[in-house]
């Protein structure tokens, strides 16, 4: 009888240890993500450099008005970013890629932005 107890218990918490799989098809593409990402940080730089300006601007958290914007202009809303943000954040790998394409995107539009060629990157050794 106690081995019964035992294996029940085991395999219950084995069961609930167990982690579901999260839904990947409302995780947004590397591609789409690096663009709202990018986004975000130029409304979060903004915003930044408005308060800095203008003390008013303090009282009035707006850059989450601002972030709203960027949802609109990008045809998600704010759970599947913070999704595909959290997804992106628990599987390293696929991070350090959507960052680093986040950055080059950053430098190509700055180049644009200045008329310089962007930085061509070497590989590390």
């Amino acid at each position: 009888m106690s081995r019964r107890i035992l294996l029940i218990v085991c395999m219950a918490t084995v069961l609930f240890a167990c982690k579901t799989k999260q839904d990947n098809t409302k995780v947004l593409p590397i591609n789409s993500m690096k663009l709202v990402l990018w986004d975000i940080l130029k409304a979060d730089e903004w915003y930044i450099q408005t308060t800095i300006r203008d003390t008013l601007h303090l009282r009035i958290n707006e850059n989450f008005l601002y972030y709203e914007e960027v949802y609109k202009v990008h045809h998600i809303n704010k759970e599947q970013f913070y999704n595909s943000y959290k997804f992106y954040e628990t599987h390293p790998d696929k991070f350090k890629i959507l960052i680093d394409s986040v950055v080059a995107y950053g430098d190509r539009d700055k180049a644009v932005e200045k008329n310089i060629p962007a930085p061509v990157l070497s590989k590390p050794k």
